[in-house]
């Protein structure tokens, strides 16, 4: 996984071309086979490679003599960009309604910020990060419902918290947050709608 949190890394990989070399090169290629594949000229492949290179988002593997030249053989440094959602222009106020649209994709902004930088630091390190993810879809049958039901929830994990924090303990962060499921699209079949 590869984190990204400087603009300019984030408009080194987001052109379309830059996008794709990064998708063939989770692969090891010259500038040469990735030409022939994407049917451009080498030298304009070769200045994309090296202005992904300049970025760090991709690294020499090898060089290889072939017929006069060095061949230089280049692979992505991550199967999987992330980008930093700040990076992104969407900076949302602090807000601290917990039924807010807002708050929500907030806290889901700064969980992938963490989370990535976190998991760079484990994979560079060569251990696993150890997280827990739960999911659950509930159908609620008045909109009174939500509040009611986050509330009842909100009590069980400070219930579960009180239960297993330890003071010396390693700190994990809980994250419970609700949205509107997306809408499947009808297939036809029987439905339990």
């Amino acid at each position: 996984m590869r984190y990204l949190e400087e603009p300019d890394q984030v408009r080194m990989a987001l052109s379309p071309i830059r996008r794709r070399l990064l998708e063939l090169l989770r692969e090891p290629s010259s500038a040469s086979r990735l030409a022939e594949e994407l049917d451009l000229p080498r030298q304009r492949v070769n200045y994309h490679l090296k202005e992904l290179e300049k970025a760090g988002l991709v690294e020499l593997v090898e060089e290889r003599q072939r017929r006069g030249f060095t061949e230089r053989v280049l692979q992505a440094t991550g199967a999987t960009l992330v980008v930093d959602p700040a990076v992104m222009g969407r900076a949302f106020d602090r807000i601290q309604d917990q039924y807010s649209a807002e708050h929500l994709v907030e806290v889901a902004a700064g969980t992938v910020r963490e989370i990535a930088r976190m998991q760079a630091e484990a994979d560079k390190a060569g251990q696993r990060l150890l997280t827990f993810t739960v999911e659950a879809e509930v159908r609620f049958a008045e909109p009174g419902d939500l509040h009611r039901f986050a509330d009842t929830l909100a009590e069980a994990v400070r219930r579960t918290v009180e239960a297993f924090d330890s003071p010396g303990g390693r700190p994990y962060r809980l994250i419970a947050g609700a949205h509107p499921a997306p809408r499947k699209p009808h297939t036809g079949g029987d439905s339990d709608d």
